[in-house]
């Protein structure tokens, strides 16, 4: 079927040859040599996309392009001049055009601006479909050869880029191929992480960890500029790629790291860890009034300011001018960025924004936000919404501003569950769907990485017989209790806690202006 094109140009005579070429290409051209005309003509009929002179008699293109846009206001719109002036330039940019063409134009040229505006998304998806077809084999061959930290990073990258730039296709199979890729590395990860946990927390090879990073990786950030450090709770990797570049409209370089959420992958541990800079068994013992055990009531996170006062203490940094804020709502955010005056002089500003972890949760709880967020491609979406929109934003534009440095983080990652995995315990064990800590635990071994002796991982124990037990892939935790009920609950939401890539490997972004 043809593509209709409207061409409106008062020297439209001389341009015969260009709309044979058009022709001959599949495009049928309606021409008009006056835009008064053409604006009636598309009061009643619709076209694929206008070219449109920018200098003619009567009404110019600059004045036709406002009211082609109020008659048809998705159509795109391909402006065509003889003018090389900048503020013309500027001003068609401004009224939305697609593209820009300056004559005398080739045949060639047109052919080529309309593929970009009317395939351009098509060919790109295609391009993609077939590269990641030529990397699927090698990305299986990265998983079965991974054999470090390292190896398991990069793959994981390559796993979210690739969901990033397929989302959009409409072929299913390919999905499916990718998603099956996904969960089999998912199923190699946790076997990796199951043999080489330990060893890392004894100090061999091993990643940068939630206890570890600030020291290695903030530490160093807090000599020579005001640093804010933002700590987004849940925010996983392929969630900081999409909304990268609203920060990197502010920012000219980008430092991008990654780092492994202690386990258990969930805020009360991984996060008062990060602050305190000490694993969780550790802070119990130091800090007995600070530490909530999971079956304990109350906030498992009220002491973070403490902790990470203590932390700065004993790297020597005990004199660095500091505030911490925790934002919850949208209301408390805005005071902070009302505040923003008072704490940019500061060595070091900590935000904790807890958006991402609140989404997570309202998926479950929210039958609007559960509709909202089907998969991982709209928990995306939502996710760069909000920050686009956010106060959040707004004080990263006045850091950059102020030439302030800025580091963004996360605590731990979130994975989307599907599968469920029946577990029995006593009244005590935790109610975390992706770990358990309890006694007499009965539960299926394939589901889950199994520690006997928490003392051993430097996690905290209710009861001298308490153990750990830990989801892999995407399972979730359920009682036979109205097993049927919690399953159709809980089934298809976001969960944290277990073993995954999108739990454990998380980013570490250091912004500023060079």
């Amino acid at each position: 079927m043809a593509i209709r094109i409207l061409w409106v140009d008062d020297e439209i005579e001389l341009l015969k040859p260009h709309c044979l070429f058009l022709e001959k290409k599949g495009y049928t051209t309606t021409t008009m040599n006056n835009a008064t005309d053409a604006l009636e003509l598309l009061e009643e009929e619709n076209f694929s996309a206008i070219l449109l002179d920018e200098n003619m008699p009567g009404m110019g293109g600059l004045e036709a392009i406002s009211k082609i846009k109020q008659i048809r206001p998705n159509i795109p719109v391909v402006m065509v001049t003889k003018n090389e002036e900048e503020h013309i330039m500027e001003e068609a940019i401004g009224a939305h055009i697609a593209d820009y063409l300056i004559k005398p134009v080739n045949p060639n040229q047109i052919v080529l601006s309309l593929k970009k505006i009317l395939d351009g998304s098509k060919i790109i998806t295609e391009k993609a479909v077939v590269n990641y077809q030529m990397e699927f084999r090698q990305i299986a061959m990265d998983l079965m050869n991974a054999r470090d930290y390292h190896d398991w990073t990069a793959v994981y990258k390559k796993l979210v880029h690739w969901e990033i730039n397929l989302e959009n296709i409409d072929d299913q199979n390919m999905l499916q191929i990718l998603n099956d890729q996904k969960a089999d590395a998912n199923n190699h990860f946790a076997k990796f992480v199951e043999r080489n946990y330990l060893d890392w927390l004894d100090g061999s090879d091993r990643p940068e960890l939630s206890h570890t990073v600030f020291n290695s990786y903030v530490r160093p950030q807090l000599k020579d500029k005001n640093t804010i450090l933002i700590m987004v709770d849940n925010l996983r990797y392929d969630q900081w790629k999409v909304i990268q570049p609203l920060f990197q409209q502010y920012f000219n370089h980008t430092q991008e790291e990654m780092y492994y959420s202690i386990l258990p992958s969930s805020t009360q541990y991984a996060r008062n860890s990060f602050f305190a800079g000490r694993m969780p068994l550790e802070i119990e013992k130091r800090f007995p009034d600070y530490w909530k055990n999971d079956t304990d009531d109350g906030n498992k996170n009220d002491f973070e300011p403490e902790l990470l006062e203590d932390n700065l203490a004993r790297l020597g940094l005990k004199d660095l001018k500091t505030k911490y804020y925790k934002i919850l709502n949208s209301g408390f955010e805005k005071h902070v960025l009302d505040k923003f005056h008072s704490f940019k002089n500061n060595d070091l500003t900590v935000i904790v924004y807890n958006f991402i972890d609140i989404l997570s949760h309202a998926k479950t709880d929210n039958r609007i936000i559960s509709e909202m967020i089907r998969d991982d491609k709209t928990y995306r979406s939502v996710t760069q919404n909000w920050f686009k929109n956010s106060y959040l934003l707004e004080i990263i534009k006045q850091a950059a501003e102020n030439d302030m440095r800025v580091i963004l983080t996360t605590d731990h990652g979130t994975i989307y569950v599907k599968q469920p995995s029946k577990v029995i315990g006593d009244k005590e064990t935790s109610t975390n769907l992706r770990y358990k800590l309890g006694r007499q635990l009965q539960f299926d071994p394939d589901d889950v990485m199994v520690v006997d002796k928490p003392e051993e991982y430097q996690l905290p124990k209710v009861n001298v017989s308490s153990k750990y037990i830990f989801a892999k892939n995407d399972v979730f935790l359920a009682y036979p209790k109205n097993y049927n009920h919690y399953v159709n609950y809980y089934k298809n939401t976001y969960q944290h806690g277990g073993v995954s890539m999108e739990e454990m490997i998380i980013p570490f972004v250091v912004m500023e202006n060079k």
